[in-house]
């Protein structure tokens, strides 16, 4: 197997343009696409800016932000990948958007290189079994943010071959991540334990046990975590919790797995969380939570 030097990142979103930074920053030459190169030159202008901001307060100097942002080229799709030797989706968590991506993707991709996911939950095996280098298939499950999060988790097809693996682990800690590797079964490792949590602080708002800075004041003071359980579901976006509460009831068959009916009637009415302005809490136009604006 070629050694890794150029990585196809598809998706020049929050997931998608984080990776690109992470991996440029790692040396690595990225070809950033979306569905118009405009998308993909705004997820670069995007990761221009957040290194900036890093000058600015004197954590990199400014020839360290140029030189990964001048490694990252964005182009219009997947048929720029030709010359990449590790390709990563990080399109919006559809099944059906996924197959047809990883399609376009197989198709344009030179013999040999490896195709990866960012999926969060959606089979891997599934997923490499439309594409004509299924053994060259695995999942690279990015936390969020990219930049900041050290943990990427891969995921293993039935099809996935041994030299894959070891690239792909090997890319991503160059990258500067711990990895952990799961089985290609419903919310892989990270989700499979994340949602549920994120579920039952839902039923606690539901149920009236608690407000929503109780909920998460509690989670952050009494059990030490980084962010509260509402205030990270409106990070992730409602719409991805619920689709991933859902595919975990429908593929373990087990009620504890269920979605509350609040989390679902927050998503029917558009506030999926912070990307929207309103989802548990409101946010104001610089993405920063109002003060008593529990929704």
């Amino acid at each position: 197997m070629a050694e890794i030097r150029t990585i196809g990142v598809l998706g020049a979103g929050q997931m998608g343009g984080g990776i690109a930074q992470v991996a440029a920053a790692a040396s690595y030459d990225v070809v950033l696409a979306d569905a118009t190169i405009e998308l993909a030159q705004k997820g670069k202008a995007k990761v221009d800016a957040i290194l900036g901001k890093q000058v600015e307060k004197g954590k990199i100097t400014a020839d360290q932000k140029n030189a990964v942002v001048d490694r990252i080229k964005p182009v219009g799709g997947p048929a720029d990948f030709s010359n990449c030797d590790l390709v990563i989706e990080a399109a919006t968590e559809q099944v059906d958007l996924k197959l047809k991506l990883f399609q376009a993707c197989d198709a344009a991709m030179k013999p040999g290189a490896i195709l990866a996911s960012n999926t969060s939950s959606i089979s891997l095996t599934k997923l490499a079994g439309v594409t004509k280098r299924p053994e060259l298939v695995i999942g690279m499950h990015f936390m969020n943010p990219p930049p900041l999060m050290k943990l990427v988790e891969i995921v293993r097809a039935v099809q996935t071959s041994d030299a894959t693996y070891a690239a792909t682990k090997a890319a991503a800690e160059k990258m500067g991540k711990t990895t952990t590797t799961s089985k290609d079964a419903p919310g892989f490792l990270v989700n499979r334990i994340l949602i549920p949590m994120l579920s039952e602080a839902c039923f606690a708002l539901q149920e009236g046990v608690g407000t929503p800075e109780d909920i998460d004041t509690g989670a952050k003071l009494g059990l030490n975590h980084p962010m509260g359980p509402l205030e990270l579901s409106d990070l992730i976006g409602l719409d991805t919790v619920l689709f991933i509460a859902e595919v975990l009831h429908r593929d373990l068959g087990d009620d504890k797995y269920r979605p509350p009916t609040l989390l679902r009637n927050l998503v029917a009415a558009g506030w999926l969380g912070k990307k929207k302005g309103r989802g548990f809490y409101r946010y104001d136009d610089k993405g920063q939570k109002i003060a008593g604006g529990a929704t």
